[in-house]
């Protein structure tokens, strides 16, 4: 049995990757693998449909497990509830919609780029409606964990057995609290349309920039609102275990804290399409709740400089030696 050092995050994800694929058939593995370098691996989305990769209805119980434990392997504790939530939601969507067949929990994706090993670069995706999660793994790095993708709908459970239910409550309600703080002053800056847009700007975009107007600096925000925008970026941040987690904080405070922007669009009060953003030098958060009558949440991180671990990718394979 391989001894893996304690906090070795890319060693338990190789563990994680080669324990699920180990206990695949030869074909359901041809669905499964792809080389690293295929296109598919920027070809993310968020909307309910069929993917590349090998679907949760296709596995038996035992490769289910195994695949749950490499999705557990890259997010923390609230992180992995919140995912296995969202999924849960996909039946509540089968039962309001008179059992649509494209609304169903089994129908997430896991994929797996590039051979998993603690010397060359690959990378796994964990895929469906509403849930996206890329991870880049080279040596003994996890490169990257964006983009990152976590929706809910409903927003809010209003009927069933789960009402009240609210997966995305804590940064829908940490926005909220920032943006009603503001002065009539900083509104001016921060609010950028009365109206929200109809979904997340960037889309599925594979690379993504600074977004305009960038909002309300955390410079000009009081003690209260400036730690209200950490709480808000943290919840973010910690939906992935604490290791990537703080590699995520730490590079936002080497930017620089007052760097740091929040804007606003949309009402103020529940049941108001709103909409708001968070982005600094390195990162970009984007959350909307606009669709189905204010009660339909689409969110996401983006790191700036190396989604999908692209630009440390090419800095590994320019510096390391390879065979050919």
């Amino acid at each position: 049995m391989t001894h893996i050092r304690a906090h070795d995050v890319s060693g338990e994800m190789v563990a994680a990757a080669n324990n699920f694929l180990a206990a695949l058939t030869p074909e359901q593995r041809a669905k499964a693998v792809f080389e690293m370098k295929h296109e598919e691996r920027q070809n993310w989305d968020f909307v309910p449909r069929a993917r590349s990769g090998l679907p949760i209805k296709e596995m038996t119980q035992a490769q289910r497990l195994l695949g749950q434990a490499l999705l557990n392997s890259g997010l923390s504790q609230r992180g992995y509830a919140k995912a296995t939530t969202i999924m849960s939601l996909e039946q509540i969507l089968f039962d309001l919609e008179n059992q649509r067949p494209i609304r169903d929990p089994e129908l997430y994706f896991v994929t797996i780029f590039g051979t998993p090993s603690t010397t060359e670069p690959w990378g796994w995706r964990f895929e469906g409606h509403h849930l996206s999660v890329n991870f880049t793994v080279a040596g003994h790095q996890v490169q990257a964990h964006s983009p990152s993708f976590f929706g809910s709908n409903p927003a809010e459970v209003r009927q069933s057995p789960r009402q009240g239910l609210r997966v995305l409550a804590q940064e829908e309600d940490l926005g909220y609290r920032l943006a009603r703080s503001l002065t009539d002053e900083q509104k001016r800056t921060a609010i950028f349309n009365e109206t929200a847009p109809r979904d997340i700007v960037t889309g599925k975009r594979h690379k993504v920039s600074t977004l305009s107007p960038e909002g309300l600096p955390a410079a000009r925000m009081n003690p209260d609102q400036r730690q209200t925008l950490e709480e808000l970026v943290r919840e973010f941040a910690h939906r992935f275990r604490v290791e990537l987690a703080d590699d995520d904080l730490k590079k936002i405070e080497a930017a620089g804290w007052d760097k740091v922007c929040f804007a606003w669009a949309g009402g103020l009060e529940p049941g108001q399409g709103h909409y708001f953003r968070v982005q600094g030098p390195t990162f970009l958060i984007e959350f909307d709740n606009t669709q189905g009558n204010a009660n339909h949440i689409h969110s996401v991180w983006r790191d700036f400089a190396n989604d999908f671990g692209e630009d440390l990718l090419r800095k590994h394979y320019e510096q390391a030696p390879h065979a050919h």
